[in-house]
């Protein structure tokens, strides 16, 4: 039986690119880790604080399908235009749990 993970993605959004941020990731971000086999499942905004702005939990069906998905040319290419619009960037995948995850 597989067992379900997420990738938890964190950034800023750089500034002056905000604009440009809110279309690639609704036009071209969200779609495109569908297409990879993922789903994104939660994202947050932080208003106060000293941690990152965004936080995105992806799903996938197993391991395998999220290494598969991040070793992609898809995945390189999302991520490619992503660092163009933010900094601060990080990546981990963790055994999926409902709700809130860090």
């Amino acid at each position: 039986m597989e067992t379900p993970v997420k990738l938890l993605l964190t950034w800023d959004i750089s500034p002056d690119h905000e604009q440009d941020y809110f279309e690639f990731v609704l036009g071209e971000f969200v779609p495109g880790l569908q297409r990879l086999g993922l789903q994104p499942s939660d994202a947050w905004a932080t208003v106060y604080g000293e941690y990152p702005q965004i936080q995105v939990s992806v799903l996938a069906s197993s391991l395998d399908t999220a290494r598969h998905a991040i070793n992609s040319d898809g995945w390189r290419d999302l991520h490619d235009k992503l660092f163009a619009l933010v900094r601060n960037y990080t990546c981990k995948i963790v055994p999926a749990r409902g709700g809130f995850q860090f």
